[in-house]
């Protein structure tokens, strides 16, 4: 009886100092949150980031997938990635990039030569069947091949880790334009598996591993433990939440549901910052929010009709009601943030009898009647579509244009607008490579129309100047050549420049590794808790 009570203490005292070891011996990593719960305003299109233009889109992809080079934490200089060096021509027309090696794809496949290749021809090379084949690509490099101006003339693996890309004619932002999501190389052997559904079965080389997607709730990554950069990702796991109410979205970050979120209402960030256990990330401003006006749509087909409607907006009072002074009035397409920005042009003043005297020119002297499309998610330049968009019918309604306010889940809300159903319809775009190409080229050309051209604008004259800016190396010349092409656009009046805003992220104070980059990007590569 003594010996077993001997046995029972000891066993006790055991377990005991086990306890206390595990405890004590036990790291602060072992117990540090290692799940990111990131809440947006709306759901994804696509994970093939070739193949669709939204921001929802590429802030998910850009953590599955690498691309061949990239920006900086909070620049848009260019620096390794997939390629760990490169050299070009003294010409300007042949790329030679050396490729990392030892890089797996998250289905076991090897990252080499060929598959860049394989990735390009992809791109170069739609299928007829294909609906919307590949628009940033045709946007970035002049089209397919093929096509008159189409920048890629070859690309080809000289041996299993070097890639040779020889272009038609110079291109200034051609390494800018490869760092950008849409050019991330994806498996070829996936592609090949599941052409139809890749979409939604991602497979990259990225710091995480597409896990799950239920439409309009949640996408689930985990950490890809065999990612060729040493000590990345921090986190174990990351959950892009989809939210698209803003006090929903904000109530859910201070009850601790989610850990960060974008698109926070300027009228927010103050009690966020009073908040022990919140912070804000600010954005440089590289964005620009605007009303599209179809021009190919009954009174809106008159430059008249548009320059009188930009007159009737007063930008001072949205960016006071909605934006909480986090913005600046728009006269440019671009930013002043973004070389090529014309300062010397005269915003339209906010004048309702300028707007009426337009109107009355153009032969509608009693207004007319027109549909203006809301953006149904928060956005860094657009925090509240539908207040933004009553407040812009309320200024038309001044000079006698009535309008009808329609929205539609985000999706089918981009696949509209591309397909030119609406009247006027707001959107917004960040120059994800701060080259002012992927601005007006990508959104006013021409050759645009029926993918990201949602005005369906058309001007041989802002064509051949934005190709002329493209194929200039000299970034002087350049500026000068945007400088036209932004005049040639404030006189025919496509849009209506809103705001470059200045956007929010918020989140818990005990996050670490957060760069929040201007092109909107949402890298979760190095982020932790404290």
């Amino acid at each position: 009886m003594k010996r077993l009570f001997i046995l029972t203490l000891t066993l006790v005292i055991g377990l005991s100092l086990v306890g206390c070891s595990s405890n004590t011996g036990s790291s602060s990593e072992d117990s540090k949150q290692t799940t990111m719960i990131f809440g947006r305003g709306g759901d994804s299109v696509s994970l093939d980031p070739a193949v669709v233009t939204d921001g929802e889109s590429f802030k998910v992809a850009e953590n599955i997938y690498d691309t061949l080079v990239q920006f900086g934490d909070m620049d848009t200089e260019v620096h390794p990635a997939l390629a760990s060096d490169w050299e070009v021509s003294e010409d300007g027309l042949e790329y030679t990039f050396t490729l990392e090696e030892d890089v797996m794809f998250h289905d076991g496949t090897p990252f080499n030569a060929e598959a860049v290749v394989y990735n390009f021809e992809r791109w170069m090379k739609p299928k007829e069947d294909q609906a919307e084949p590949f628009a940033v690509y045709r946007s970035m490099f002049g089209g397919f091949k093929g096509d008159e101006g189409h920048v890629i003339k070859e690309v080809k693996a000289a041996d299993e880790f070097t890639v040779q890309i020889t272009l038609n004619r110079p291109q200034a932002p051609f390494l800018k334009n490869l760092s950008m999501t849409p050019f991330s190389i994806a498996s070829p052997k996936a592609l090949e598996e599941n052409e139809t559904g890749y979409g939604e079965n991602p497979v990259g080389t990225g710091p995480f591993i597409f896990k799950e997607w239920k439409r309009n709730d949640k996408i689930v990554l985990e950490k890809n433990d065999d990612y060729w950069v040493d000590g990345y990702p921090k986190l174990e796991q990351v959950i892009f939440k989809s939210i698209p109410d803003n006090a929903a979205r904000l109530n859910a970050l201070k009850t601790g549901e989610i850990d960060m979120m974008d698109g926070v209402m300027p009228s927010d960030v103050p009690q966020i910052e009073e908040n022990a256990d919140l912070t804000t990330f600010t954005r440089p401003s590289m964005n620009i929010g605007y009303l599209g006006l179809n021009v190919t749509r009954g009174p809106l087909e008159d430059k008249k009709v548009r320059q009188a409607l930009n007159h009737a907006v007063d930008k001072e009072a949205i960016i006071e009601a909605f934006y909480e002074g986090q913005a600046e009035p728009a006269k440019n397409p671009i930013p002043p943030s973004i070389q090529g920005y014309n300062d010397d042009i005269t915003p339209y003043e906010y004048d309702l009898d300028k707007a009426k005297s337009l109107l009355e020119e153009a032969g509608y002297p009693d207004g007319f009647e027109m549909e203006l499309w809301a953006m149904p998610v928060s956005r860094p330049y657009m925090p509240d579509g539908q207040k933004v968009a009553e407040a812009i019918q309320a200024s038309f309604k001044e000079i006698g244009v009535e309008t009808t306010i329609k929205t539609y889940e985000w999706a089918a809300y981009v696949e509209k607008v591309i397909g030119g159903e609406a009247d006027s319809f707001l959107l917004g775009w960040t120059a994800q490579n701060g080259d002012a190409d992927n601005v007006l080229f990508t959104l006013l050309d021409k050759e645009m129309i029926g993918s990201s051209n949602s005005s369906r604008y058309e001007s041989d004259e802002l064509h051949d100047l934005l190709v002329e800016a493209q194929t200039t190396v000299d970034q002087e010349e350049r500026n000068e050549l945007y400088h036209q092409a932004l005049e040639v656009i404030h006189e025919d009046a496509p849009w209506i420049p809103l705001v470059h805003s200045t956007p929010v992220v918020a989140g818990k104070k005990n996050i670490e590794g957060f760069n929040p980059h201007p092109n909107s990007s949402v890298e979760m590569m190095k982020v932790e808790f404290k």
